[in-house]
């Protein structure tokens, strides 16, 4: 699952000081994956090439077309195509409304929120209890950071995994931080592993969307070892969601909810 290679070496040139000369570089793979719901083509993502249906999964999931892993049938993946196939009770959409944004418009309060539709009628405050101590979200940190293999290689992917106050349960790397993220809530999902205990770890920016994601399945933290965006922090403290940002060494950024860190 996490142990899929995802680079691979090439010769090329490399120009230092004035100089050319040959060098074996390593590069991460990308491929495209088109996810068919019922035989309705819905999106084509390009991805790292692992994690095909936690990926699609996550995104009918993130997208609101299915709510129960009950719902799934059937998934196949066609390897040579790069298709992924999955049947079952899936709300695919008739028309092109599903991906517009709009301003509600009492928005006194929500003056810089941007919503989807189904976001401004779903999502709703996370309701949990979980803590976590301070010391336990450095060693998370800390422990992506030593199974990011692809990072260290290249450089050139995101990591997000699922933990909780025992350590890490799932990882994935991935070209794509949204795609990291659908592939492990699309694992969570499939497992049944109940998320109002968790945490989300992620190596890149908590944005406004990745919040969302966030939210939408109730989990109560988001840790990342980057920055966290203004949006996502204003929606984190409305939905009680606690957003722990730049989490490097010893220290970290507390951008909201610091009741959910045992200090």
């Amino acid at each position: 699952m996490n142990d899929v290679l995802l680079f691979h070496e090439k010769n090329i040139l490399i120009y230092r000081q004035g100089e050319v000369r040959p060098y074996q570089d390593t590069l991460v793979i990308e491929v495209p994956l088109t996810v068919y719901a019922n035989g309705q083509e819905l999106s084509t993502l390009v991805c790292s090439p692992q994690g095909y249906k936690e990926l699609g999964v996550g995104y009918l999931l993130n997208e609101g077309l299915i709510s129960d892993p009950a719902d799934i049938q059937d998934i196949h993946h066609d390897s040579n195509k790069g298709i992924l196939f999955i049947e079952g009770k899936i709300d695919t959409p008739s028309n092109g409304n599903r991906h517009k944004r709009y301003f509600p418009e009492d928005s006194e309060k929500l003056h810089s929120s941007f919503y989807f539709a189904k976001d401004a009628c779903q999502i709703k405050p996370v309701k949990s209890d979980f803590q976590i101590p301070a010391y336990h979200l450095l060693q998370l940190i800390s422990l992506l950071e030593e199974k990011s293999l692809t990072f260290r290689q290249t450089g050139g992917v995101h990591s997000a995994a699922l933990a909780d106050n025992s350590g890490l349960i799932v990882r994935y790397e991935d070209i794509g931080r949204h795609n990291a993220v659908d592939k492990v809530l699309g694992y969570a999902f499939l497992n049944g592993i109940p998320l109002d205990d968790k945490c989300l770890v992620l190596s890149g920016r908590v944005a406004s969307e990745i919040m969302f994601k966030v939210a939408r399945r109730g989990i109560p933290l988001i840790l990342s070892r980057s920055a966290a965006m203004l949006l996502a922090v204003e929606l984190a403290e409305k939905l009680d969601i606690c957003i722990v940002g730049f989490t490097r060494g010893e220290q970290f950024n507390v951008y909201c909810h610091p009741e959910r860190i045992i200090f």
